[in-house]
């Protein structure tokens, strides 16, 4: 048996198993748009640090030209002493300009990634989408996102000069000293970057567990905003509050423990440093005492160490933060590594459909979304260019997997669908998509105004055809009625609208689109007689000459079809026209009944007044 999809995944699920070097190594390719800038930035934080190392030397110098205490060689030391401004100036304007010429190539490429990250989430499949979370996936987006950025600039500003300024040091005291002093740096460096590791490393878990409470929290702070008039129907906003707060108790103490590891990291990090300057300055005091090193000598390596250990002293900080957003890219990484389930084939073409041409075929399809629970049984039925066919059935029965599966939301399981003979699987989703339009049972609009979701349909459209096609869906009263007319904002998924409201401004949007096939998809169940009238006469003027599929619960609304397909546990039982069903007396003639007999029941039941 086929292992189920745990559409919950937890903590554990939810790593990547792509390694740290590999995820840095993933975004070079973003950097193409932004090399110059790059390496400009590199060569100006070679020049701060080619000066920040070459101050101590000039120090040294004047020092020692004021230690020797000869008059003549006054004019020396000032020179010195203006080099020696000079180059903290220079050291301090390259920073500043690396900055400035690095901060395109840092945004940019946060921007770049993130938009490729979202084309990504477009191109995974309607499976992945209906199992996410949407709190915890935006929030992980939001990680993601901010990390590339931060890690960016910590890289470019923070380990990779103090790696370079280590080794110029390195190499400047080896040239000029006794072993000894290379010789204590190494062991200091290396004892600092061992404790780091391993005490980074173990604190990351709390820095996970962290990051795994804040999705969950955020997951529930949003389900239940998304879900609030379901929470005020069943008044359970106590329980979505106390399940929150519990939550945010588990990231507190998560938390805690994440500080309290970070203290002892730090604590520990500064304890390698000073034992290490300690060694340092007393070997330096020895040889100075000796004869082996001047005063001067002893200000140079005194001054290297400062310089050196203060950007040491931060990178165990500097360390945990690439780790946290190493952490935070990680969640992220999950999303990047999932694989679309639906891909166009390798040399997939473009939908090849003329207008009033396309003639739709399933043939032989079977179709299951889990192995052992098959929706579709070898479904084969044509709809004809120009021709309507309308599928019925009760509920289960596969009627709007049809309409996935026309969509390509999903792959037939055996079998095929075909447009003008061209399997749907061999051309390109985006051509396929264009030529298709839809009005869904559930219409889901987006937070914003109705000129703005009518429009979604074609995005070129003018004004006068928009509002034409809101005429043709019965829509324009509506608006005019409104008193910010076209700019009103329908709210969050359309909220502010009612369902029927909502299922015109589908219909106005999918004729805008004036596709070639249309899919009716329950598209009046949301309107009152009355308005399903006038509406039903919009959808067979939009309809007319277009090779339309209509998925229907109520039979009157297909009366009027070429074809009518039924469906019962997602096998076609019969097919014919509405009379030829009646005729044949089976269950077509059996639903048609019922609801004669509810519509009837529903007009002779008597009204009370309030």
């Amino acid at each position: 048996m086929a292992k189920r999809r745990d559409p919950n995944p937890r903590e554990n699920d939810l790593k990547s198993d792509t390694p740290f070097f590999k995820m840095l190594w993933t975004f070079v390719p973003y950097l193409k748009d932004h090399w110059v800038r790059a390496v400009v930035s590199i060569i100006l934080l070679l020049s701060v640090k080619g000066a920040t190392v070459t101050i101590p030397l000039v120090l040294k110098e004047i020092v020692d030209y004021l230690d020797a205490g000869d008059a003549a060689l006054v004019a020396i030391p000032l020179g010195m002493l203006l080099a020696y401004g000079g180059l903290r100036a220079a050291s301090t304007v390259f920073k500043e300009l690396q900055t400035v010429v690095f901060a395109r190539v840092r945004y940019g490429l946060s921007r770049s990634i993130s938009a490729a990250l979202l084309r990504h989430l477009h191109a995974l499949s309607l499976r992945y989408h209906l199992e996410r979370k949407t709190g915890s996936l935006t929030r992980d987006i939001d990680r993601g996102t901010n990390s590339i950025s931060n890690l960016l600039n910590y890289l470019v500003f923070n380990i990779f000069p103090t790696i370079v300024e280590v080794l110029m040091v390195t190499s400047i005291l080896l040239a000029n000293y006794s072993l000894g002093f290379a010789l204590i740096i190494l062991v200091s460096f290396i004892v600092y970057v061992i404790f780091t590791l391993v005490v980074t490393r173990w604190r990351m878990q709390f820095r996970s567990a962290m990051n795994n409470k804040d999705s969950i929290a955020s997951s529930f702070a949003i389900d239940s905003l998304l879900n609030f008039e379901t929470v005020k129907y069943f008044g359970n906003e106590r329980f979505e509050i106390d399940r929150y707060t519990r939550t945010l108790k588990e990231y507190e103490d998560a938390s805690i423990k994440s500080q309290a590891s970070m203290s002892f990291l730090n604590g520990g990090q500064g304890l390698i440093i000073a034992a290490g300057v300690t060694a340092v300055m007393l070997l330096a005091a020895s040889e100075v005492a000796s004869g082996l090193m001047s005063i001067g000598d002893l200000v140079a390596v005194n001054a290297f160490l400062l310089q050196m250990f203060m950007p040491l002293g931060f990178l165990g900080m500097i360390y945990t933060i690439v780790k946290n957003s190493a952490a935070d890219m990680e969640r992220m990484f999950v999303i990047l590594n999932t694989e679309p389930e639906i891909k166009d084939r390798p040399g997939a073409t473009r939908l090849n459909v003329e207008p009033n041409t396309a003639d739709v075929r399933f043939e032989l399809v079977s179709f299951h979304y889990e192995s052992e629970r098959p929706i579709l049984h070898d479904v084969s039925f044509e709809i004809p260019a120009g021709k309507k066919v309308a599928i019925v059935g009760p509920s289960g029965s596969g009627k709007s997997t049809l309409a996935r599966l026309l969509y390509r939301f999903y792959d037939v399981s055996s079998g095929r669908i075909t447009i003008n003979g061209q399997d749907i699987r061999d051309v390109e989703q985006e051509s396929l998509r264009d030529a298709i339009g839809i009005v869904p049972q559930d219409t889901v609009l987006f937070n914003d105004t109705l000129r703005y979701n009518i429009k979604y349909g074609r995005l070129d459209a003018t004004d006068d055809e928009i509002e034409r096609a809101a005429e043709m869906a019965y829509l324009k009263d509506f608006i005019a009625s409104l008193p910010d007319g076209w700019d009103t904002i329908v709210g969050e998924r359309g909220l502010k609208l009612s369902g029927g409201e909502k299922q015109r401004v589908a219909i106005a949007r999918a004729i805008l689109k004036d596709p070639e096939i249309l899919i009716f998809d329950e598209a009046t169940s949301s309107l009152d007689s009355g308005s399903e009238n006038a509406i039903l006469k919009a959808m067979r003027e939009v309809s007319s000459a277009r090779t339309t599929l209509t998925i229907a619960h109520r039979l009157s609304t297909i009366v009027d079809s070429d074809q009518i397909v039924v469906l019962e546990f997602g096998r076609v039982v019969e097919r014919g026209t509405h009379r030829e069903l009646l005729e044949l007396n089976g269950h077509y003639s059996k639903l048609w009944s019922l609801q004669q007999a509810e519509d009837v029941g529903a007009d002779s039941e008597p009204y009370h007044a309030a």
